[in-house]
């Protein structure tokens, strides 16, 4: 038996430093991606500075929320993020932060939405998809694009989640699975059977109308991240 001791893209350099082993291995990890609803409407007939002002508040606001839970913003998709959760911890530790994750991006937005009253003439929106399962973690891209990734079924599973939160009209949509292992008593939301492309079996999600209420109960304690004005 063959063990790798290098990820396939190392240098000769690399050999001197530590790598982190979880590039390029299978984990389970919880995964949540939010979307803004209706941006493009939004932004019409907005300048560019004021669409990037606004994006770049939002996009603070959910940074912040999903590093104050313990997760790692994976990327930026548009007008989208991509999140990761118990990369370092195992899955279960990472669904809790993922549902931690939720509660403060809702909370967040409130506040996000309450400074930019005059700047929007209404408020921002958003869908959340939670997710949890096996997934490739590895350092990916190229160059400076080259980051800490994760891609595999749980991934287009936590992103079709999100975009059903049109569908339900409501903020979340979390696989029950996902409750579950989180230890979250959700039994007061609703129970749908869904169908995911390219899979025989349905998946079992909760429908929560806002994230902002979801019960404390399970959650991780949220870490102290000082904000610096820039």
């Amino acid at each position: 038996m063959v063990t790798p001791l290098l990820p396939p893209f190392a240098r000769a350099a690399d050999g001197r430093r530590r790598v982190d082993l979880a590039q390029g291995s299978e984990q389970e990890i919880a995964i949540l991606f939010v979307d803004i609803r209706g941006f493009t409407a939004l932004s019409a007939g907005r300048l560019p500075y004021d669409v990037v002002f606004v994006l770049n508040r939002y996009f603070e606001a959910i940074g912040f929320a999903v590093e104050s839970a313990g997760g790692r913003v994976d990327k930026f998709i548009g007008d989208g993020v991509m999140a990761l959760f118990g990369i370092e911890r195992g899955a279960h530790t990472g669904c809790r932060e993922a549902l931690a994750a939720a509660r403060l991006i809702s909370a967040r937005l409130d506040e996000l939405n309450a400074s930019l009253g005059g700047e929007l003439d209404r408020p921002l929106r958003i869908g959340i998809g939670i997710h949890c399962g096996p997934a490739i973690v590895g350092e990916m891209g190229y160059g400076n694009a080259a980051s800490i990734t994760a891609i595999g079924d749980a991934v287009n599973t936590a992103s079709r989640l999100e975009s059903l939160t049109k569908n339900f009209a409501c903020e979340l949509v979390v696989s029950d699975e996902t409750v579950s292992r989180a230890g979250l008593d959700l039994s007061g939301s609703p129970l749908h059977e869904i169908e995911i492309r390219g899979k025989r079996e349905m998946l079992a999600v909760r429908i929560v109308k806002r994230a902002a209420e979801l019960p404390a109960a399970g959650a991780v304690p949220i870490r102290r991240i000082e904000l610096v004005d820039a």
